[in-house]
C-alpha cells in the first residue's frame, strides 16, 4: 500500500536530485566553488545540520523498507543522515573525499546523470 507520506517523500527526493543534478550538469563552475567552500569550517557545519536534519526527518517519517520504489525514499534518508553524522563529526574525512572527486570531470558528469535518471525515475513513481 502506497501511502501519502511515500508518495510526498518520494516527490521531495526526486525533485531534489532531478534539479541539483541538472543545476550542478549546466553550471560546472557552481560545483567547482562547493568544492572550494568545502574548505571552510561553516559550510561543512551548515550542511552537515541540514543533511543531518534532512535525514532525520525522512526516516522518522519513513523508515519502511518494502521491495518497492519506497526503499529508495528509506535509503536516501539513511544516506542523508550518514552524510549529516560525518559532516558534523569528522568534516576532515568529507575534505578528503571531496578532493578524491575534484579533479575526476568524467565520474562526476557520471554520477550526475545517474542523479538525474533516479531522480526522474522517483518524480515517475511518485506523481503516476
Amino acid at each position: 500500500m502506497v501511502t501519502d507520506i511515500s508518495i510526498l517523500l518520494a516527490r521531495f527526493w526526486g525533485l531534489f536530485l532531478l534539479i541539483l543534478g541538472l543545476i550542478f550538469l549546466i553550471r560546472k563552475k557552481l560545483l567547482k566553488d562547493i568544492f572550494i567552500m568545502s574548505k571552510d569550517n561553516s559550510f561543512m557545519l551548515i550542511t552537515g545540520f541540514m543533511s543531518l536534519i534532512v535525514g532525520l526527518i525522512t526516516l522518522i517519517l519513513h523508515n519502511l523498507w518494502a521491495l518497492d520504489w519506497r526503499v529508495i525514499v528509506t535509503i536516501f534518508g539513511w544516506l542523508s543522515l550518514a552524510k549529516g553524522i560525518v559532516r558534523l563529526g569528522s568534516p576532515n574525512f568529507t575534505r578528503k573525499t571531496i578532493k578524491l572527486f575534484k579533479d575526476k570531470s568524467l565520474l562526476i558528469n557520471g554520477l550526475l546523470i545517474l542523479m538525474i535518471i533516479l531522480g526522474g525515475w522517483l518524480v515517475k513513481a511518485s506523481f503516476y
